[in-house]
């Protein structure tokens, strides 16, 4: 089973955007989302973000996950 984590894109440089959750930053890789920009919630996958995620069902995401 796999899981991606939405997280929320701080900044993008080239094919590459630092991103968070809760207090957790990472760089990944957003070359398949041409249209990301920072503000945008992603879902990361092995260091790929593979979908751009509407911000409040990120939100209920991340808090469901916090709650476990």
């Amino acid at each position: 089973m796999c899981l991606a984590i939405p997280m929320k894109i701080k900044s993008i440089d080239g094919g590459f955007a630092e991103v968070e959750s809760s207090s957790l930053i990472r760089k990944v890789n957003v070359q398949m989302l041409a249209k990301a920009v920072p503000g945008d919630y992603v879902l990361v996958h092995a260091g790929f973000a593979i979908e751009i995620v509407d911000p409040q069902r990120a939100k209920e995401t991340l808090k469901i996950i916090s709650e476990t």
